[in-house]
């Protein structure tokens, strides 16, 4: 064993060039692009899934995607994803900006700082891309 990688970058270096073979545009393929490419679900459609359509009496919408929110950055804001998906989905219910940021920046006590940093980081890049009232500019 001379040589000193390890295999599990042998493995990732192997699947970039075959994934390059295969087709040389996902070379530029970001992650992060694809996010776009996901609808926003409208308010209705998530309190009918999520919200009181379950349970009349029971959470709405944007309280569920807020408590989500604070369960990712629990996790230690990991799921960069997840997080900006969710922060969209929680304006596009009625959050405001100021909702999701003391809801992430409460995690501190719990889960640290560095990941509420983390996770205020990823919303932060989804509330500069709206305008005031959470819709995309």
């Amino acid at each position: 064993m001379s040589d000193p990688t390890n295999p599990f970058e042998m493995m990732m270096r192997q699947a970039q060039e075959m994934a390059k073979a295969m087709n040389p545009a996902l070379e530029s393929f970001s992650p992060k692009g694809f996010e776009k490419l996901w609808p926003t679900m409208p308010k209705e459609f998530m309190e009918m899934s999520f919200g009181r359509g379950i349970n009349k009496e029971g959470l709405d919408a944007k309280t569920r995607l807020l408590l989500t929110l604070a369960g990712l950055t629990m996790l230690g804001a990991q799921s960069d994803t997840q997080i900006r998906l969710t922060v969209r989905h929680a304006l596009e219910a009625g959050a405001t900006k100021d909702e999701i940021a003391e809801t992430i920046a409460q995690m501190a006590m719990f889960a640290g700082i560095p990941s509420m940093t983390r996770a205020m980081g990823f919303a932060r890049e989804v509330m500069d891309e709206t305008g005031e009232e959470g819709k995309e500019k």
